[in-house]
């Protein structure tokens, strides 16, 4: 504690120096209005920093206090002329916009208070970084702001219906247009870790009309379970973490995950190369696999796997390679209590129904059962993509891993 209170100390020291030498300066004013009004003198600390501005228009935190001190007194609308002016010199002053919304919230301005809070949100430092007070008033703020989006997105949507005259249901996408409008959720973007192809739509879930095979997938979801089961009796020890990180890699997300069994996978493709050994024990899986259209591009994909997640166990939110290919999931072995999200769109899995994904769409996996959770995943070309841009696509990324093998 004493190393902490040190540097407060000498600041203060320096403080008292200053003003002791020279006590009509603009910051020795400063100094001196700013400790009246956090002593409780809001009157006499407005004196001080008033007559302190006029002498100096250049330090954004002057006017600040002046408006702390204009709102000990009561005076919302000095506050606010006072806020202003600090942010006139310091448009990024956190604390500067944090307190225009408490200003405006006084003055009954619940709106125009949500919208500052928008930009202080914004800007905020990460809440661990703040002092517990700051970190209160930016919890107040978001919760302010959450108010009007959810309030903005309701009156939208009544707005909507107004002109809804076959009282249908409304679009999904026009619903989530709404939500990311008002700010209820946040927009949804591609994000690929290796690999953009431009023009491609960014669609979470894809609809089934594009892969007729589907059905024939969907109807051999026993058999593939009977196989892995197998497979999980008599090889589970072959089943490896699916994040395996060396160390010198930043972990983030998968703190938890990395090298842990939590998140097991044994593959039957990987990155393009048949494993004959797993195959072979699941001869009828693999043959349905040689019969459906997978991504073939040598050297990356396919990728095929069971993929089993642990008891109350989640997948954090992350981004695949490439928006070239979408991923297939269908599941095999469901506990129940097991939720999926693509974007702003959250699904459970049901027995005997699959899905294709775009995985560059921020997204994650929470199983909050009590067993374990098991489904196979593979790749597929993105639709949208000609065949003779998957030749070229293919041929690319095969010369960029003869490039970078070249030291």
């Amino acid at each position: 504690m004493a190393d902490r209170m040190a540097p407060r100390a000498e600041a203060e020291a320096l403080w008292s120096a200053l003003i002791a030498a020279a006590p009509e300066h603009p910051r020795a004013l400063f100094a001196q209005g700013r400790r009246r009004v956090e002593q409780g003198d809001a009157s006499g600390g407005l004196d001080l920093l008033l007559r302190a501005e006029a002498g100096d228009r250049s330090y954004a935190e002057i006017p600040f206090y002046a408006a702390l001190a204009h709102r000990l007194l009561n005076d919302q609308i000095a506050a606010l002329a006072a806020i202003d002016r600090a942010l006139a010199i310091e448009p990024y002053f956190f604390l500067a916009l944090l307190s225009k919304g408490a200003i405006y919230e006084r003055m009954g301005r619940s709106k125009s208070a949500a919208l500052i809070y928008r930009n202080a949100v914004k800007i905020a430092p990460p809440p661990e970084r703040l002092p517990p007070a700051q970190r209160a008033a930016l919890e107040h703020a978001k919760a302010a702001l959450a108010r009007y989006s959810t309030a903005v997105a309701q009156h939208l949507r009544d707005a909507a219906a107004g002109v809804n005259a076959a009282k249908a249901p409304l679009p999904s996408r026009f619903e989530e247009s709404i939500d990311i409008l008002a700010g209820v959720k946040p927009r949804q973007v591609q994000d690929p870790l290796l690999y953009y192809y431009p023009q491609l739509p960014a669609i979470p879930f894809y609809e089934r009309a594009l892969f007729p095979w589907l059905a024939q997938l969907e109807a051999a979801t026993e058999t593939i379970r009977e196989e892995l089961d197998i497979v999980m009796r008599e090889d589970w020890d072959k089943f490896a973490p699916y994040i395996q990180l060396p160390p010198e890699a930043p972990v983030n997300q998968w703190v938890e995950l990395n090298h842990s069994s939590l998140w097991s996978t044994l593959y039957l493709w990987r990155d393009g190369i048949r494993q004959d050994a797993v195959c072979a024990k699941c001869p009828k899986t693999a043959a349905l696999l040689d019969a459906l259209p997978l991504a073939h591009q040598s050297g990356f994909a396919p990728t095929v796997v069971f993929s089993a997640l642990a008891p109350k166990t989640r997948i954090p939110p992350h981004t695949g390679s490439s928006n070239v290919r979408l991923l297939t999931h269908l599941p095999l072995v469901l506990p129940g209590q097991c939720r999926f999200r693509v974007g702003n769109e959250t699904r459970e899995w049901r027995m005997g129904e699959a899905w294709v994904f775009d995985d560059t769409i921020e997204h994650e996996a929470w199983n909050d059962s009590d067993d374990r959770r098991t489904i196979l995943i593979f790749d597929v070309w993105n639709p949208f993509l000609s065949e003779s841009e998957r030749t070229l696509v293919t041929a690319m990324m095969l010369s960029l891993n003869e490039f970078n093998a070249g030291e």
